[in-house]
């Protein structure tokens, strides 16, 4: 495996290199990050959808983008290990170094791996269940666990995937299907433990800092049976670890069609219910947002306000795009691309600067 991890000097070294716009690099937990990344949750699970995501991660870094997020149940774990190849290679070109590149996965799902000639289920059932590995009793719904064993095996599967020695960010996959499974105690314990199962990885050199990527969770209210909350969270981290715990980041679905990260007042914090990004940003995390384009959808035509609100990029999807991430608290906004052409149209975006973010906010007054 590769050692080493992204770090501040090396991702500055690569921004400065860049030619990106300003206000394309953020500073966010220590690093320097590109304001867009390149996300793997799409495609079948078959080699030419492999190599389209290779050649698209070898554009991105050409583009100025750093960022290079998936999830181990991705294409059945071939989503990380296409990230893998593509970045050894370029390791190994020399178009970018370890230290510059920041590489985040997550865990929770029970995943199959495509490698396996086992049905997934069956896959599934010896591999993780028979053996005790994610107990039965801690299987939420949609088949979701985050008990310590279970966490401590994919991050060490995750790491074989990626061949990285450590994984820049690791998150709690969706665990608002743990919170609805239990009562408020019990998933608060669960939580403690998983925590400490990740503090112990940082500790490790496994992971270099952990996180919540939800779908539902962060945006509805605190009334809502899904609901997370942020403040808990640093709260349990602070517990288990201190004030120095690894609590990093939180990842969550913005864009045109779904802004309540943005402007929902979804977050009990110390000054009042904030949206999420907001919240976030008050607690010193980075935010990244999936589903920016909605898996394409956002692509086409926009409305007037939105193509006048973001002129300075191609209409589409960079427009789509640029409202992402230029949202007030976004640090990177994460696209789903496998082919290198697409890859280079959004990519393309680096070379503009963000919009205005009271603009943004404009849109929803």
């Amino acid at each position: 495996m590769i050692a080493g991890r992204a770090t501040l000097e090396g991702t500055k070294r690569f921004a400065d290199r860049s030619q990106a716009a300003r206000g394309h690099f953020r500073e966010a937990a220590g690093l320097h990050l590109s304001s867009i990344g390149l996300g793997t949750y799409l495609g079948r699970e078959d080699d030419e959808t492999d190599r389209g995501y290779e050649a698209s991660i070898a554009r991105a870094l050409g583009s100025g983008v750093n960022v290079f997020d998936s999830a181990i149940n991705y294409r059945g774990q071939m989503s990380e290990r296409a990230i893998g190849r593509a970045l050894a290679a370029a390791f190994e070109s020399g178009a970018a170094k370890r230290d510059e590149v920041f590489v985040s996965t997550k865990g929770g799902y029970l995943p199959h791996d495509s490698a396996d000639p086992r049905d997934p289920k069956r896959y599934i059932l010896e591999t993780f269940v028979a053996t005790g590995i994610a107990p039965k009793a801690e299987i939420a719904g949609g088949g979701n666990c985050i008990a310590p064993a279970y966490l401590r095996d994919q991050i060490d599967r995750s790491r074989e995937n990626l061949g990285l020695e450590t994984i820049d960010l690791y998150y709690l996959h969706n665990i608002e299907s743990q919170r609805t499974s239990v009562d408020g105690p019990t998933f608060r314990a669960r939580l403690v433990k998983a925590v400490q199962a990740l503090e112990g990885a940082v500790t490790d050199g496994k992971i270099a800092r952990w996180g919540l990527a939800t779908w539902d969770g962060l945006r509805v209210p605190p009334e809502h049976p899904e609901h997370l909350s942020l403040d808990e969270t640093a709260k349990v981290a602070e517990e288990v670890a201190g004030k120095d715990h690894h609590f990093a980041a939180v990842q969550l679905p913005v864009n045109l069609a779904m802004a309540q990260a943005v402007v929902y007042r979804s977050q009990e914090t110390a000054d009042g219910r904030l949206a999420a990004l907001p919240a976030a940003q008050k607690l010193g995390l980075a935010a990244f947002g999936s589903a920016s384009l909605l898996q394409g959808r956002l692509a086409g035509d926009l409305p007037d306000e939105v193509e006048e609100a973001f002129s300075t990029a191609s209409p589409g999807a960079q427009r789509a795009l640029q409202f992402s991430r230029s949202a007030p608290g976004m640090t990177t906004a994460l696209v789903g691309v496998s082919s290198p052409e697409h890859a280079g149209e959004n990519f393309a975006l680096a070379r503009v600067p963000p919009a205005d973010r009271a603009g943004v906010l404009a849109l929803f007054e």
